[in-house]
């Protein structure tokens, strides 16, 4: 009888234990920060003009013009490579910058295949690499 109710006593305990302290879970320890095309993927084929629609995850968008820590904005690179970390971002008609903190953008681009990317960087247009970037290929019809 000790035996069982000692038994239910500590059963008890530890789902109690549970609720009070509840312990972290793994999967939100293991995320980290990300951008992305929210209405592009690989391959898709477009027509003129085309919303391009991005987010970044785990990391706040700010407006550029003054560093703040796990900030920043997004560059949308056309034919060009990610920029490693810490290299500041031309601005060309290559490297478009989103400096107001904005999230999509309207283009429109000649006939062809091209590859975009899109590069987070922080308040001083200092990229934060490959880490923070996503590159896919569109066809432009």
């Amino acid at each position: 009888m000790k035996i069982n109710t000692l038994f239910f006593v500590g059963l008890f305990a530890l789902g109690f234990s549970t609720c009070i302290f509840p312990y972290q879970n793994n999967d939100a320890l293991s995320l980290e920060p990300s951008v992305d095309f929210l209405n592009l993927k690989d391959g898709d084929q477009v027509s003129n003009p085309f919303k391009v629609i991005f987010t970044a995850n785990g990391i706040r968008t700010e407006p550029a013009g003054q560093f703040k820590e796990d900030s920043g904005h997004h560059h949308l690179l056309i034919n060009q490579p990610y920029i490693e970390k810490g290299v500041t971002i031309p601005a060309d008609s290559n490297h478009i910058h989103f400096g107001k903190a904005q999230t999509e953008t309207e283009l429109n681009l000649n006939a062809g295949i091209y590859t975009l990317t899109l590069q987070f960087a922080d308040g001083y247009h200092r990229s934060y690499g490959k880490a923070l970037s996503k590159t896919i290929q569109i066809e432009v019809k």
